[in-house]
C-alpha cells in the first residue's frame, strides 16, 4: 500500500484521482482549504470504495504558505511518515486583465502556484519517496484575454519541474498542463462552446475527467517519467 496525498483532492481531477488511488487499495489524503470538508470528503471516498480507513482528510490552504508546516502536523498524527506521491492540484481561478489589473487576485493566485507548491515540497521533501506531479495549464502555450497571470503562473510551473527534479533527485517531478476539460461542471454552462472547441482539435473532441486521471497515473507510475510538461488537450490548434 501506497502512500499518496493529493493537495486539492477535495474536487474535480484531484477527486477522482483520489478515486483510482483508493481503488489500489492504497492510502490516500486529500487536502483543501477547509479541514471539515476535506474529511466529509475522505469518508464520502471511503464509502464509494469500501475502504473503510483508507482515505483521509487534511487542511491545507496554499494561499497561506506559511501555515503550511502547522496543517502537514495532520499527517504524522495518521502516521504518513513515506509519501510515495505527492500530487500538487490545487488551483485559483483568475481572469485579470492589465487594463483592470486587480493586484490580489494576481498576488494570491501566483502565491498558490508558485509559492504554496514550492513550499509544500520543502516540508515534504524527507519523506517523499516517488514522485511530485504538479498541476499547470495549457495557458503557458496558448493565452487568452485576461489570462496574463494565469499564462505566465503555468509557465512557472515548467521552470519549477525543471529546478524541483534536479533539486530532489532521484524523485521524479512532472507536471501535466491540461486545456478545457469538457465533463467539468465548470463548463457545463455553454455546450455550443464546448462543442465548437472540440472540432478545434486534431483528436475532434476535449480532454475529460477519466483522460486527465488516466496522464497523472502515467506520470507518477512510470519509472523513466522525469522532468517531463505533459500537455494534454487534444491536440488543440
Amino acid at each position: 500500500m501506497q502512500n499518496v496525498v493529493i493537495v486539492g483532492g477535495t474536487g474535480g481531477i484531484g477527486r477522482q484521482l483520489a478515486l483510482a488511488h483508493l481503488a489500489r487499495g492504497n492510502r490516500v489524503i486529500v487536502s483543501g482549504r477547509d479541514a471539515a470538508r476535506a474529511q466529509a470528503v475522505a469518508t464520502e471516498l471511503n464509502a464509494t470504495t469500501g475502504n473503510d480507513g483508507e482515505a483521509y482528510g487534511i487542511r491545507t490552504d496554499l494561499r497561506h504558505p506559511t501555515e503550511l508546516a502547522r496543517s502537514l502536523a495532520d499527517l504524522d498524527a495518521i502516521g504518513v511518515d513515506t509519501v510515495d506521491t505527492l500530487v500538487l492540484a490545487g488551483m485559483e481561478r483568475d481572469l485579470n486583465t492589465v487594463s483592470a489589473y486587480d493586484i490580489a487576485r494576481a498576488v494570491q493566485l501566483v502565491t498558490v502556484k508558485i509559492v504554496g507548491y514550492t513550499t509544500m515540497v520543502h516540508l515534504l521533501r524527507d519523506r517523499i519517496a516517488g514522485s511530485v506531479l504538479l498541476f499547470g495549464g495549457t495557458a503557458k502555450d496558448t493565452p487568452f484575454f485576461g489570462s496574463t497571470t494565469v499564462s505566465t503562473v503555468n509557465a512557472a510551473v515548467t521552470g519549477m519541474v525543471r529546478t524541483l527534479s534536479l533539486e530532489l533527485a532521484p524523485i521524479r517531478v512532472n507536471a501535466i498542463h491540461l486545456g478545457i476539460v469538457a465533463d467539468s461542471p465548470f463548463w457545463q454552462g455553454d455546450r455550443s462552446m464546448i462543442d465548437a472547441l472540440a472540432g478545434d482539435t486534431l483528436a475532434r473532441d476535449l480532454t475529460t475527467t477519466a483522460d486527465a486521471v488516466h496522464a497523472c497515473l502515467f506520470l507518477t507510475d512510470n519509472p523513466s517519467a522525469n522532468q517531463i510538461d505533459l500537455r494534454l488537450d487534444g491536440g488543440r490548434r
